[in-house]
């Protein structure tokens, strides 16, 4: 950079900066007003506020000036905001371009009655003053419960603390044998860990149960040849960043062994080879009672919180009917039994299935020797890895802090994230375009969402059906893999395969990569249809396009839901344990304030 860009660069930063502390008047100014429409007219004709937790304890959207009117009326009094004050941990106000539009952006903190917040607030500046496009207003931590990191971070200094050192108490601590935790969460994946890092830091007592013997072991004992499908950057664990020196795309085993080692740096409370096996709550008392199998035998605990973190999935296979399977000679199997291709070399193997797994899972077979088939139900959105599987985070750099990062992704409403998915969805197929045909000439079936959305909406509603391309595809126009139509299948017999045509595809092994069922189905297999059917579906847009009983309360008392990528995980475990340590002190309301 030359001497007159780092001057120009300086002005500019200068001129944001006076800018958005000029608007911070007029936000403190705002808020004081009795009347709400002051705050609203703050705001474009267009604009939207977002609030997690901070004024509605839940995660709303409020779209136009009269709905953020309505809100900020319901809300204001009991939030009552203060403090306003331009950010001093968060980048400093800048000039950018969202959506081929010029804006201010920038962080500031605040005050409310529960607790200490952050906003992240885009200005539209093609006016004659700035106006807010979007605002996202969150709750950091409570009142009384301040964050334990830096300057708040526990001395370590145990003076008087007799003849145990800190391994010693660390050691009596993880066996609760003496006390109840406050909150069991079901699960030590990346969601459960996480979350587990999250409630320490508020100072929550909480234990993680995991049925694997290790923590990891959920991605150790996945196929042979996985990695993540998206960058470092974008899967990045609160708290601990990954090494500089590590790979861009994670194999599963260096990620299986950073979980153990994140278990064991944050000081977490897990309890390994165990699972909870039972558990029932009683109203009266506002507990659950659970009967947790661990090694050395069963053992009751009493939780007034329990959160289901068994990751994206029920973990209960969905097996589809299928004719004829049981008269199948050879070895069939769901995709949770597959391992590695080397079981499977110089076999005839049919997948069913065309999600991300389907194709990995077929493509380890084709590398290790198998003459591997595919069957599709449903059409599959499938890009590119590079470039286009990697736009959807683009936003998340080496360079950035990926958690201001989550506040501008948060910060999209989702009439904003349609257009962009269906922006984004255009230009990806039309890079693609020599792999979708290459694909639809192999008789491979490809769609991107009726509304031309794209994979990750297919993600956001549905939980799968897509594939980002690293190799299957190439293997499938070349001819390597075939595909077949369910619809053109008559049954399944003794030998294989046997079509409507009257082809047989022999098969020497079929795995079933058809996915899991809903996670309601996981909270029915542990506590019954009368708790399952109260949580209700988890997954997928809620009214207000939030995932549906997903890191909030649902309708089932001291039951909690934490799942989705590790990016979701980073972002949402904060208000899901500022949510448990507000209803742990009894200012959590029942229902949100708007």
């Amino acid at each position: 950079m030359t001497t007159d860009d780092t001057r120009e660069a300086i002005e500019r930063g200068s001129r944001a900066l006076h800018e958005f502390e000029s608007w911070l008047d007029q936000l403190r100014e705002a808020v004081s007003s009795p009347a709400p429409r002051d705050f609203a007219m703050l705001f474009a004709a267009d604009g939207y506020w977002i609030d997690y937790l901070a004024f509605t304890w839940r995660y709303r959207t409020f779209a136009g000036r009269d709905e953020i009117t309505d809100a900020f009326g319901r809300t204001s009094e009991e939030a009552r905001m203060k403090s306003i004050e331009l950010s001093s941990r968060r980048p400093p106000p800048k000039i950018a371009r969202r959506s081929g539009v010029d804006v201010l952006e920038g962080f500031y903190d605040y005050e409310t009655t529960a607790g200490r917040g952050t906003a992240y607030v885009r200005l539209r500046i093609d006016g004659p003053e700035p106006t807010v496009w979007v605002m996202l207003t969150t709750l950091q931590e409570l009142h009384g419960f301040p964050v334990r990191t830096g300057v708040d971070r526990p001395k370590g200094r145990e003076h008087g603390a007799g003849t145990e050192n800190w391994l010693d108490r660390r050691t009596k601590e993880q066996r609760f044998d003496d006390r109840d935790p406050q909150v069991v969460v079901i699960g030590g994946g990346h969601g459960g860990l996480v979350l587990g890092a999250r409630l320490r830091q508020m100072g929550v007592d909480a234990l993680v149960i995991e049925r694997n013997e290790r923590v990891g072991d959920n991605w150790r004992h996945r196929y042979h040849s996985l990695t993540l499908h998206n960058e470092v950057a974008t899967n990045t664990l609160p708290y601990m960043p990954y090494p500089e020196t590590w790979p861009a795309f994670l194999p599963k085993d260096k990620l299986a062994h950073w979980l153990e080692s994140y278990a064991e740096a944050m000081e977490l409370n897990v309890w390994t080879g165990s699972e909870v096996v039972t558990g029932a709550r009683d109203d009266e008392t506002g507990q659950w009672s659970l009967t947790v199998r661990r090694p050395d035998g069963e053992v009751q605990i009493t939780t007034p919180h329990v959160v289901l973190a068994t990751g994206g999935h029920s973990g209960v296979p969905k097996v589809p009917t299928i004719d004829g399977l049981d008269d199948f000679a050879g070895r069939s199997m769901h995709s949770t039994s597959y391992r590695s291709g080397t079981d499977h070399a110089g076999e005839s193997v049919v997948v069913f299935g065309t999600g991300s797994s389907a194709h990995d899972i077929a493509q380890d077979l084709h590398e290790n020797g198998a003459r591997v088939t595919m069957v599709q139900r449903n059409p599959s959105a499938v890009i590119s890895l590079d470039p286009c599987g990697t736009m959807v985070y683009a936003a998340y750099s080496d360079e950035l802090d990926p958690t201001d990062v989550d506040f501008v992704q948060a910060a999209t409403p989702y009439p904003m994230l349609k257009d962009t998915y269906q922006w984004l969805t255009r230009k990806t197929c039309d890079l693609d375009r020599d792999l979708i045909d290459g694909l639809e000439k192999a008789g491979f079936r490809t769609d991107f969402e009726p509304d031309q959305t794209g994979f990750h909406m297919k993600y956001l509603r549905k939980g799968g059906g897509y594939y980002i391309n690293v190799g299957c595809s190439d293997l499938i126009i070349d001819g390597s893999i075939s595909v077949r139509q369910a619809a053109d299948i008559r049954t399944v017999e003794a030998g294989g395969v046997r079509m409507l045509s009257g082809e047989l595809l022999e098969a020497d092994s079929i795995i079933l990569a058809t996915g899991y069922e809903n996670q309601q189905e996981g909270v029915r297999l542990l506590f019954g249809d009368e708790v399952a059917d109260r949580v209700g579906r988890i997954w997928g847009f809620d009214e207000n396009h939030i995932m549906e009983n997903m890191w909030v309360r649902t309708a089932q008392d001291g039951f909690w839901v934490m799942g989705g990528s590790l990016m979701e995980a980073r972002l949402y475990s904060t208000y899901l344990a500022l949510q448990i340590r507000a209803d742990l002190q009894g200012v959590l309301p029942r229902h949100g304030l708007a």
